[in-house]
Order: structure tokens, then sequence, then C-alpha cells
């Protein structure tokens, strides 16, 4: 029983993350089962199946909110869902101890791609015109084969290439690809049923996680506008970072002396990584406070995000 309330707990976290980042629900509650001890294909089966329930809560939230572009939800769901269904049979063919490595060093990728991108402010240019399908269909195909591959991924694949397009406002990229990933879990889970049968999926588990995650759902749908994404998304990544370094040290077999060096150095550029993101989020509070002051009016923007003003070097915008 308590083992089952953590893991609600968990999928509440996971959840508030996902919602305000775009990202890290399955990374983070996947990384936990890797940790626990569950296979990797069978703790990407659980995570997908719960997060059905999860990602249809969050679209809901994010479209009663306004968070949701449905012209990109379409372009981007479909491919998305036919790469989860790919990965998620590539994934169940893999023996338990050939995947553990492959989706541990997946996880450790994302979230230290997640530490990189967070310590630095997204930048937007949403004049750049709309996005195309020819841009959208490879990315949910990838996004969506790295999600079920790697029990989480959609979010850190698709969220920051939209992001870094400049044509969508961060919150309706956020809204757009909770929404597009209701398709993309449906799909992973139909390829775990067919590569796994229903035995490989931890029913007490997803009820767990889903409970957890439809509390969390609507108030992460809120929390977008006003959570600092820099830090969440600077601590989420250390944590996914360091937990799935773990099975790779062991994996490669390091001494001892050799581990806590590597952990060390981790742990380094973790809080390097924070400071980073502390001093990205002033200075984007900075220029947005300098830009109302010198147009007179409210500046929008989500936080820890730069809107179009902010995208220019810091002195352009004081002058």
């Amino acid at each position: 029983m308590r083992k089952l309330l953590v893991l609600a707990l968990v999928g509440l976290v996971a959840q508030l993350v996902d919602g305000s980042l775009g990202m890290a629900y399955g990374l983070t509650s996947s990384t936990l089962l890797l940790v626990a001890g569950v296979a990797p294909a069978a703790a990407s089966a659980s995570v997908h199946l719960a997060e059905i329930g999860t990602t249809l809560a969050a679209g809901v939230a994010h479209w009663r909110f306004g968070n949701v572009d449905w012209r990109v939800v379409a372009r981007i769901a479909v491919p998305g869902a036919l790469g989860a269904f790919a990965g998620a049979t590539f994934l169940s063919a893999i023996s338990t101890k050939a995947a553990a490595p492959w989706m541990a060093a997946i996880l450790f990728t994302l979230g230290a791609y997640l530490l990189v991108r967070f310590s630095r402010p997204l930048r937007a240019n949403r004049a750049a015109g709309g996005l195309r399908v020819r841009f959208l269909g490879p990315l949910g195909l990838v996004a969506g084969f790295v999600d079920a591959t790697g029990g989480g991924g959609w979010g850190p694949v698709a969220t920051p290439a939209l992001l870094v397009s400049g044509r969508m406002e961060p919150r309706k990229v956020i809204g757009s690809v909770d929404t597009a990933e209701f398709v993309v879990a449906g799909a992973a889970s139909a390829g775990f049923l067919i590569g796994l049968g229903t035995e490989g999926f931890l029913l007490p588990t997803v009820a767990a996680l889903l409970i957890g995650g439809l509390i969390a759902a609507p108030i992460a749908a809120w929390l977008v506008r006003i959570v600092p994404a820099q830090l969440l998304g600077a601590t989420i990544g250390g944590v996914i970072v360091l937990t799935n370094a773990r099975t790779l040290v062991r994996a490669g077999g390091l001494p001892g002396g050799a581990q806590w060096l590597v952990y060390g150095l981790l742990a380094a550029g973790w809080l390097a990584a924070i400071v980073l993101a502390v001093r990205a989020l002033r200075r984007v509070r900075r220029a947005r406070a300098t830009a109302q002051a010198t147009t007179g009016s409210q500046v929008p923007a989500t936080p820890g995000y730069a809107t179009p003003e902010e995208s220019l070097p810091l002195a352009t915008v004081e002058r």
C-alpha cells in the first residue's frame, strides 16, 4: 500500500512537471520504475498505459485554458503514433538485459538535453510563419519512436523543437504537445499489448500513476502560466541524468573510484546548469521589465521563456 501511495505521488509530481514544461512525465516515471527493478519494456508499457488517462485529462485542461493549436496537434499526432507503435514493438522484441542500458542511455541523453536547454532562455520569433507538415511529420515520427523505446521522450523531443522554431507561443507549444501525446500513448500501449500481452502491464502501478496524474493535470495546465520553466527544467534534467547514470556506469563495469568521479562530475554539471538557469531567468525578467518601461505596456510571457523583445541582445532592448 505504501509503495502504491509513493507511486501516486510520483505520478502527481510527474504530471505537474509535464504540464508545466510540456515534457518529463514519462522520463520521471520510467526512471523511478527502472530504479525499482521493473523490466524496461514493462516500465514503458505501464507508463504509457497510465498516460492515456493523464494526457486525456491534460489535453482537456489545456483546451479549457486556450493552450492548444489543433492544426499542430493533427499534424504531429498521427506520425507520432506510428513512431510510438514501432518503438513499442522494437522494445518488446529485445531482451531485458539488452534493453536496460539502451533505455537508460536514452533517458540519460534526454535528461542532459533538458539541462542544456533550460540553462538558457528559449527564444521566440512568432513572425516566422506557420509550421509545415514536412517539419511536423518527421518530428512526430522520431519523437514517438524515442518515447516508446525510452519510456519517455515525446515531450523532450517535440517541445524544444517547436519552441526553437519560434512560430508558436510557449504555452500553446506545451498544450499542443501534451494533447497530441494522448494519441501517441494509445499507439504505444497497443504496440506493447501486441508484443508483451496483458502480463506486460503492471496494473497496480498503472492505477497509482494514473490517479496521481489525473489530480495534477488541471493544476499543471494552470501552472504553465506562472511556474519558472528554467528552474523546473534544469532541476528535473539533473535528477534524470544522475539516476540513469547509475545503470550506465554499472553496465560499463567501471571500478568504484571511477564511478564516484563520474557521479561528482555529473553533480557539478547539474549545479552549473541550475546556476545558469537562474541567471537566464533573471535576464529574461530584467529584459521584460525594460521592455515594459520602454513601451509602457504589459509584455505577456510564459515564465522561463523569452518573448520576442527578449530575443534581442539585452543592450539592444535597453537602447
